[in-house]
């Protein structure tokens, strides 16, 4: 598009020169042969005082040659015949009845026309070429100001729009032409930012909803709980006990869930606060041997060292790491523990199935359950690692996992004091 107007302005400048110089070319320059006739005449009787030309012909450049081609006026002119010729000067031969005298030059004036033409031309093609290259230019300007540029700015709008950018409203200009478009586009921008701010305040009120069932619903699973505990000691029939047990199973599956479900609105909300202090490393045998409620836990000495954890939370990260060997490896548990650097290392392994090495880096992500659990019949939600990951990152620690075929090994850097 931008070489057609090239060329388009090109052709019609050639158009244009062409036309003035077919214009000019029409001219016709007919010779003075009164006047030749006058200048040879008088060179003819004034030989011998030829000053008379410049009285007599004023607005002519006269030039007389003698026989041999010599200038002999005006005097001094160092000009020859052959050069006056080739300089395109009208030769007259100027004789006295057969004899031969002198030569008189004067400017042809049909030379003289074409070259003034050929000025005028030259004048009239630069005087053109400057009003098109302004033309041009001021059209450039115009479009760029009025056009492109109302553009570019609403394709950095769109492209800002794209990014979440809802706060930066669209200028508008009286000189822009596209006014219209600009202000519907401003309109779209406060129109999509309203829409935000209701989702993320609907959002906002259904995790708040989440958070408050889950921590209405911890009420009634602790009276359930609690109410087993009673039975369990004071019924002696062993089928009662044995239902018992399994009501009293599923409840705590049920406070484990509803915990993790609360912890993850109030992460989502912000809300999920820890407060460390400095802990003796001792506390986390009784952290662990709490979370242990089937007794597979094979513990490892723990050195003697502080650490600054949240011991509500360390309970809350063991406790689901050991619960998910549970319910998805249901065998031994092995923990170990060592210092590593400015950290406490602790290793919490089961001997299940694993993970595959492609979903090491998922479990970790909410709701996130692996391909051989969704197709089993094992109850979660897919929150446990999650919230154990986050707390730990919170306690300015980190939690590793790790498979080597069987079985999965979670490690707990726990920062130490």
């Amino acid at each position: 598009m931008r070489y057609g107007r090239t060329l388009i302005l090109l052709a019609m400048i050639v158009a244009c020169c062409i036309g003035i110089f077919v214009m000019t070319g029409r001219q016709k320059y007919m010779p003075n042969i009164v006047l030749q006739n006058d200048i040879a005449e008088t060179v003819r009787e004034n030989m011998n005082d030829l000053a008379v030309l410049e009285e007599k012909f004023p607005d002519t450049d006269i030039l007389v040659f003698d026989r041999e081609g010599f200038c002999i006026y005006p005097e001094g002119e160092n000009l020859t015949l052959t050069k006056s010729r080739n300089n395109g000067d009208l030769c007259l031969a100027v004789t006295d009845g057969d004899r031969f005298l002198a030569t008189a030059a004067i400017p042809d004036p049909s030379f003289s026309g074409y070259n003034k033409a050929f000025d005028q031309l030259a004048c009239a093609a630069v005087m053109l070429f400057l009003i098109m290259v302004t033309a041009a230019v001021s059209f450039y300007l115009y479009i760029g100001r009025n056009i492109l540029k109302p553009f570019r700015k609403m394709k950095e709008f769109a492209g800002r729009i794209s990014m979440g950018d809802l706060d930066s409203p669209l200028e508008m200009e009286r000189s822009n032409l596209f006014g219209v478009f600009t202000e519907s586009f401003d309109i779209m921008r406060e129109e999509l930012r309203a829409s935000k701010a209701r989702e993320t305040e609907l959002k906002r009120k259904e995790k708040e909803l989440v958070a408050e069932l889950s921590h209405d619903l911890k009420t009634p699973i602790t009276g359930i709980n609690t109410i087993c505990d009673v039975l369990s000691l004071k019924v002696q029939d062993k089928y009662v006990l044995g239902k018992v047990e399994g009501i009293q199973k599923k409840t705590q599956q049920m406070e484990l869930l509803v915990t993790d479900l609360l912890t993850a609105a109030l992460d989502d909300l912000g809300e999920m606060t820890v407060k460390c202090t400095d802990e003796n490393a001792a506390v986390l045998y009784d952290i662990i041997r709490a979370a242990d409620t089937r007794s597979l836990v094979r513990r490892s000495t723990i050195p003697e060292c502080m650490i600054h954890i949240d011991i509500k939370r360390m309970e809350q990260i063991i406790g689901n790491i050991i619960g998910n060997s549970y319910k998805y490896a249901d065998t031994p548990i092995d923990i170990a523990c060592a210092s590593s650097g400015d950290y406490l290392k602790l290793s919490i392994t089961d001997y299940g199935e694993g993970v595959p090495a492609d979903e090491l880096d998922l479990i970790m992500n909410k709701f996130y359950r692996g391909k051989n659990v969704k197709d089993s019949d094992i109850d979660g939600s897919g929150l446990g690692l999650y919230i154990a990951s986050v707390l730990m990152a919170k306690m300015n620690g980190e939690l590793i996992c790790s498979s080597k075929g069987k079985g999965l090994t979670v490690t707990l850097m726990i920062l130490l004091s």
